[in-house]
């Protein structure tokens, strides 16, 4: 059993930022919280989308075969069905509550389509990098049910433990180059809770239902907070300030202060490893 997680010294909000809404994949409707401009300051996260409607021309059309390599993708669903196939002969259905963790490594081609017409499709999806060592690694990937996603509770919170360690809780999936934790944390009105967090690691939230307070700071809902590094720090405390529930993300990260060069779906070291991988998927050559 791992001890219990305590917080003395509480990180700041650095900065809050409040995402870019934008279409991906054949039109789908999302918003970017992270990506380029904020790859090295949160480094090893190299992107996270956030999507919700209850307008099926938001999401119908869903993301077609195409093809990731150097870095892991991480699918959360919120509510909806979303049928994953890829070229390594994988496929499953996520749903309400399920995660997907895809290691794409040396490379592969996959698509990820709704399996509704109609209702409420939310969810996020999270790019980690991979160590140079590891990014033509053979690719690997699971989908968790809800119900495999092990968690934490007290009186007013409750805390879904997606990888990483929280409160003596092992999370579903553990990394051990970059050490990521990804929680998914529940606060009813006034409750309050502390996230651990290693100083040396990359640390923001993100706010998707209600509000949240880190000090003196609020974030609303749809913002992303980053966290300060600051020395001597050990975790964040969130408090839920409002009338309604909150729900939050939570996560962080060693940094892997590695280059980080990107085209499009490919994430390597350098460039010639990028011209590398274009040439490989335009010969067929990913898995």
């Amino acid at each position: 059993m791992r001890p219990m997680d305590k917080v003395t010294t509480p990180r700041a909000l650095e900065h809050i930022i409040t995402g870019r809404p934008t279409s991906d994949g054949a039109g789908v409707r999302l918003v970017r919280l992270l990506d380029g401009p904020l790859q090295q300051r949160l480094d090893p996260f190299l992107m996270l989308d956030a999507f919700g409607s209850d307008e099926a021309a938001d999401y119908i059309a869903g993301f077609p075969d195409h093809p990731h390599r150097g870095f892991e993708t991480v699918t959360y669903m919120i509510a909806g069905r979303m049928r994953h196939r890829d070229s390594a002969g994988h496929e499953g259905l996520l749903e309400n509550g399920g995660v997907q963790w895809m290691t794409a490594g040396r490379g592969v081609i996959h698509s990820e389509l709704p399996e509704q017409e109609e209702g409420r499709m939310e969810g996020f999806q999270l790019w980690l990098n991979l160590p140079g060592r590891d990014k033509l690694c053979p690719p690997w990937y699971r989908d968790f049910s809800d119900a495999q996603i092990p968690e934490w509770q007290a009186s007013g919170v409750r805390v879904r433990v997606i990888a990483g360690h929280h409160q003596g809780v092992q999370g579903a999936v553990q990394r051990e180059a970059t050490q990521v934790l990804y929680l998914d944390v529940h606060l009813a009105p006034g409750a309050a809770h502390a996230v651990a967090i290693p100083p040396a690691h990359n640390a923001f939230v993100h706010v998707y239902r209600g509000e949240a307070a880190l000090g003196e700071a609020r974030l609303a809902a749809g913002h992303m907070g980053l966290l300060a590094n600051t020395a001597g720090s050990d975790g964040v405390q969130l408090t839920n300030p409002g009338t309604q529930p909150t729900r939050l993300l939570v996560l962080a990260g060693r940094p892997l202060a590695e280059p980080i060069v990107q085209y499009g779906p490919f994430v390597m070291n350098t460039p010639q490893q990028i011209h590398e991988a274009i040439a490989d998927f335009r010969a067929g050559r990913l898995a």
